[in-house]
């Protein structure tokens, strides 16, 4: 076999998805990004859905750029799913997590069974838009489509699928569902059970790296960690001999902070604080915290626009760092702040509400949201130093958060620990790395981190002494919003 291989890895985020042509010689790793290209929902039917239709197209796009390689593999976003009939055909437009159908179901689905005996079986942290109450939603309000159903597949295995691969539900992925058990790496036949869902509806599971296909071109379909928050983790340059004191911050439109354990955590306390368990490329389980993220900052710099008012993400951190610091904050996660819109007005709403001052300039905004995010992180690290006991040291942040270097000072700043910020390209390359272990270009996630620490721009932050004190009295502040 060739010591070298070419991939393309293909990564859908928020607002736009990506195509990364990477090189391996054995040696030396070199990538670029071919293609880009937009990922809005659409209204269909009364849903928010993925334009499916529009992004096969994309996809199509990209691999005539590419050239010639040797495989390709898919990570989204986790939960969303597609459904397949008989023939191999999407049924229908799959819906966006972030579409209303799921309002109120978390809290529909505890009579049927207790929120913490659902966390004991599935170990993730209950929200609205896991696909468990996804599917839920379906059964109410489309029953005849989830009926036609053959295969129900999550969203980068189902683009695989409809270039031809084999339907498989990649595992890191299932595990976002609330229908996974995270000790058995299987459906949960008691959740299932619980809310009238065959197992048999679902494509069958396999591991991260499994080659489910072939292109006509002889390139390989891989499936690769179709999570891309576990493509990012798979890319974290950290040592195993410093995993136990070492915290991860995958940082986009949303931020999951957490850290690797070699087992899974089912208890009472973990589901209260809300920690998520979810299988990683390596084995592993990334017990974790899902937190908006800079989805806060993205969508305000939209509102502002639509008011006429066009910043460049550079702008915004610049009138945020002159702004007056820890006067006002959020908490990132609460309710108001999921939907698209005014984010703006909705941040100065509950400022006003509870009784703080009221950030008037975008300055002010803008730093509300930084400070907000830096105390939610410092909030969630201690929460999983309580289940956990680990003592924690460094955070690595991975993906684009690692650019914002205000944002990553603050976070040093406020949780007294030292971060390391980088790869920015960390789910790509996590991808990218999961496909030549597949080739057998590398032998573990292990070598693939190693290679990313010796190759990658990693940029330290050590957090300053000097405002450590106003941080804390913020703290204290802050968590009687949470």
């Amino acid at each position: 076999m060739s010591n070298t291989a070419t991939v393309l890895a293909f990564d859908f985020g928020a607002s736009s998805g990506r195509a990364i042509r990477a090189v391996y010689d054995g040696q030396n790793l070199t990538y670029e990004e071919i293609h880009r290209f937009e990922n809005v929902p659409i209204e269909k039917d009364g849903h928010l859905c993925w334009d499916v239709e529009t992004l096969l197209k994309e996809i199509h796009t990209a691999i005539q750029k590419a050239g010639t390689f040797d495989s390709l593999g898919f990570d989204t976003w986790g939960v969303d799913f597609g459904l397949l009939d008989a023939d191999g055909h999407l049924l229908a437009n799959p819906v966006h997590y972030r579409d209303a159908r799921t309002n109120g179901k978390p809290e529909q689905a505890a009579a049927c069974m207790p929120a913490e005996e659902l966390y004991a079986h599935t170990g993730n942290q209950i929200m609205a838009i896991n696909t468990l109450f996804q599917l839920l939603a379906l059964q109410e309000q489309e029953p005849e489509l989830l009926q036609k159903a053959e295969q129900i597949l999550f969203m980068p295995d189902l683009f695989a699928a409809l270039l031809g691969a084999e339907p498989v539900c990649e595992r890191s992925i299932a595990s976002t569902s609330q229908m996974l058990d995270p000790r058995t790496g299987q459906w949960s036949r008691e959740v299932l059970t619980a809310y009238g869902l065959k197992e048999n509806h679902f494509a069958p599971l396999v591991a991260s790296g499994t080659v489910t296909g072939t292109l006509t071109t002889g390139a390989k379909i891989i499936a690769v960690a179709g999570h891309d928050t576990q493509c990012a983790s798979a890319a974290m340059p950290c040592a195993e001999e410093d995993a136990e004191h070492t915290a991860f911050l995958s940082c986009g439109t949303w931020s999951l902070l957490g850290t690797e354990l070699d087992t899974p955590i089912l208890t009472a306390d973990s589901c209260q604080s809300g920690l998520s368990n979810e299988l990683g490329a390596n084995g592993k389980i990334n017990y974790l915290k899902n937190i908006i993220g800079l989805w806060l900052i993205q969508e305000s710099r939209r509102e502002y626009k639509r008011r006429g008012q066009a910043y460049s993400f550079a702008e915004l951190e610049q009138q945020a760092l002159a702004a007056e610091p820890l006067r006002s904050f959020i908490d990132p996660d609460a309710p108001e702040f999921v939907a698209p819109g005014d984010l703006p007005g909705r941040i100065q709403e509950f400022c006003r509400k509870t009784g703080q001052p009221v950030p008037e300039t975008v300055g002010a905004v803008m730093r509300c949201i930084y400070e907000s995010l830096a105390l939610k992180y410092r909030y969630a690290i201690e929460q999983l130093s309580a289940v956990t006991g680990r003592a924690f040291t460094t955070l690595h942040v991975l993906g684009g958060g690692t650019k914002d270097r205000l944002l990553c000072q603050m976070t040093a700043d406020c949780c007294g620990l030292t971060v390391k910020a980088g790869p920015v390209e960390a789910t790509a390359l996590g991808n990218i790395m999961i496909q030549l272990k597949a080739l057998g270009l590398l032998d573990s996630i292990t070598q693939g981190r190693r290679l990313i620490a010796e190759t990658e721009v990693i940029k330290t932050y050590t957090p300053s002494t000097q405002n450590y004190a106003e941080w804390n009295a913020a703290y204290d502040r802050f968590k009687t919003l949470s």
